[in-house]
């Protein structure tokens, strides 16, 4: 088999196409490499540069490598560009997948990964996030994520296409140095980016009805995540496998936000306090994965914790400041 990864430079993607390679699996990259770095990647692994709104590219692509399989993590995932732009996001994130989808069903793939996120379902007021939590997500990107798991279930079973959609709950970390996260888009590389800047961290919030007053929140290790599409793909790959399976990627454990502050300055050795700012809206006060689904429909379990995450990340953030 051979799986076309879409956004495989990038963060997220060259974890997924580095475990993938070492499970055995054959894989071909496609990234637009706006944010995507080749060097991320083994030097066997070939990497088209281009869009997955480029129909006759994907057309060309799917023939050329013979893929029998795709993992789509490409995506605009920004919520606060997403409220300021959201006839982009829809246009890439839901007009780019059905581009996609419909070179996929006239190529004859019949296996489709998703890159969803916890995003679908907003906030809802629970102690575990179960697969079955109604989804009413409070921002174009979760809407966009929403709309295109619809699409891909759609698409599977108009086209006998096998499918997957994760949902990602935090991600956080790195498998190595060169690895880690380039973006200052996430709360761990946010915090590193003000302490590295002499300023204090920055919490939003400290008056939610939780246990320190500030949101918790399910981090999941990016090696895990990625371990987790190999699981996935694996579930594809089996002839038995049809129709369609949807699950939350998480630890299933909560830590609140100024609990990981505070691993983050000790990890880093600046303990200095952080300030509070006000709640920024649509933030829900807890967000926590239940993962027992993907134990059961996966063999798939979350391994390293939050201490993990935040060393790794230190590490890359360390070798990017030079």
């Amino acid at each position: 088999m051979t799986w076309l990864i879409t956004g495989g430079a990038g963060y997220i993607g060259a974890h997924v196409v580095r475990a993938m390679t070492r499970a055995g699996e054959r894989v071909v990259v496609l990234d637009d490499l706006s944010s995507g770095v080749p060097a991320r990647l083994p030097a066997d692994v070939p990497v088209v540069s281009g869009s997955y709104l480029d129909g006759p590219l994907l057309r060309r692509l799917l023939a050329e490598h013979a893929v029998t399989g795709v993992v789509h993590l490409a995506a605009r995932k920004q919520v606060a560009e997403s409220v300021a732009r959201p006839v982009r996001y829809y246009r890439e994130n839901v007009g780019g997948l059905a581009t996609l989808l419909e070179a996929v069903a006239e190529a004859g793939v019949e296996r489709f990964l998703f890159s969803s996120s916890a995003a679908v379902y907003g906030s809802p007021d629970v102690a575990l996030i179960t697969e079955s939590t109604p989804c009413a997500p409070v921002n174009p990107y979760g809407e966009t994520k929403l709309a295109g798991e619809w699409l891909v279930r759609a698409q599977g079973e108009a086209h006998g296409i096998a499918t997957v959609c994760l949902r990602y709950f935090n991600v956080a970390g790195a498998a190595a140095p060169e690895l880690a996260d380039t973006g200052v888009f996430n709360i761990v590389p946010m915090v590193f980016d003000r302490l590295t800047r002499d300023e204090a961290p920055r919490i939003f919030g400290a008056d939610y009805p939780t246990p320190d007053g500030t949101c918790v929140r399910d981090y999941i290790h990016v090696t895990d995540l990625a371990e987790a599409h190999v699981a996935a793909v694996r579930r594809l790959s089996d002839r038995s496998a049809k129709g369609d399976l949807t699950v939350n990627i998480g630890r299933g454990e909560g830590v609140s936000v100024r609990e990981l502050v505070t691993l983050i300055g000790e990890v880093s050795g600046d303990t200095r306090p952080a300030v509070v700012d006000p709640r920024r809206p649509g933030d829900a006060p807890r967000a926590v994965a239940s993962a027992a689904l993907a134990a059961r429909e996966l063999d798939w379990t979350a391994r390293l914790g939050v201490r993990q995450m935040v060393e790794s990340a230190w590490r890359g953030w360390q070798l990017r400041q030079g």
